[in-house]
């Protein structure tokens, strides 16, 4: 079936749930703006979180690793930085992958900017190193290891294949054989997005009953060509390539007004994770309107499933 975003709104605000939201607080990065982070992750006994870093008026920014100080997050100078946008982080094999979007000049289209995926791997932030880079123009390319050790690929191409956005997947058996071949190749999941409509995944949760969680966005533009992001979930069956139960779970009304980088992205909410707690509640880390990055706590979105 397809999801509608006006639907899966109208159905969130129907059943409108109580969250706490908060705009995290980053330093140390003279003035820029930090947005489409990670949720928190360990590094070497440190709670860490990968962020977005840019200058308002810039669509160049790079990726810091920042360790929580007296409620604040600022940069671990030790760790290195990378000339990317969005990062995602994730364990597979035993080994942590990273990886983010690296832009660079549109190959026929003078002015303007053609993007790709890079992924690195190592034992820590400090030995990662670079191993695959994706296919030009796919993002939302994200990882996680299998109950039977393959490794699933979400896959997020557009154009001639994915229209504005659509996402595909496949497996392989381990990290050396991802490349932007197969991933250009993977077939699309069944029927899920509008044409009109576009969304990805962003994080992946393997459930306790060996289920696959989705967390992941849909997005709409409106009359005005301005831009609507929403943060959803799903779950995917690999056998039958297909998705069901998506909801989106929260919208930019329930978090702290705050800046944006355009007007027309004022109404954005990107995932960046989710941490699952123990008590039936639920953390999610979001990019908002471009320009900050906020967290909310929520009811856990997958509890029901397992």
């Amino acid at each position: 079936m397809s999801y509608r975003v006006n639907d899966l709104l109208a159905d969130y605000r129907e059943n409108k749930p109580s969250v706490m939201a908060e705009k995290l607080t980053f330093t140390g990065v003279g003035g820029k703006d930090v947005y489409n982070i990670t949720a928190p992750f360990t590094d070497n006994g440190k709670q860490m979180i990968a962020g977005r870093v840019e200058e308002r008026s810039s669509e160049y920014s790079e990726v810091i690793f920042f360790k929580k100080e007296a409620g604040e997050w600022t940069p671990d100078e030790g760790l290195p930085k990378f000339q990317l946008q969005d990062p995602f982080v994730t364990s597979i094999h035993d080994q942590l992958v990273f990886g983010g979007v690296e832009i660079f000049p549109h190959p026929e289209n003078e002015g303007a900017l053609m993007w790709r995926t890079v992924f690195y791997k190592g034992r820590d932030i400090s030995r990662l190193e670079k191993f695959t880079t994706g296919p030009d123009g796919m993002k939302d390319i994200r990882l996680i290891e299998l109950p039977d050790g393959k490794i699933g690929v979400f896959t997020r191409p557009q154009g001639k294949k994915g229209g504005r956005g659509k996402m595909g997947f496949t497996a392989i058996d381990k990290l050396d054989e991802l490349d932007a071949d197969l991933l250009s190749q993977a077939p699309l999941m069944k029927e899920h997005f509008l044409d009109e409509e576009w969304g990805g995944a962003n994080e992946i949760h393997l459930l306790a009953n060996g289920r696959i969680g989705v967390l992941g966005h849909i997005s709409q533009f409106d009359d005005q060509g301005d831009r609507h992001y929403y943060p959803m979930i799903f779950l995917y069956d690999v056998q039958a390539n297909q998705i069901s139960d998506m909801e989106i779970i929260a919208e930019r009304e329930d978090f702290p007004p705050g800046a944006t980088k355009r007007p027309d992205l004022k109404d954005v909410l990107f995932s960046g994770g989710l941490v699952r707690l123990k008590n039936g509640m639920a953390e999610l880390y979001v990019g908002v309107s471009d320009a900050e990055a906020h967290k909310a706590v929520i009811s856990d979105p997958f509890e029901k499933f397992e």
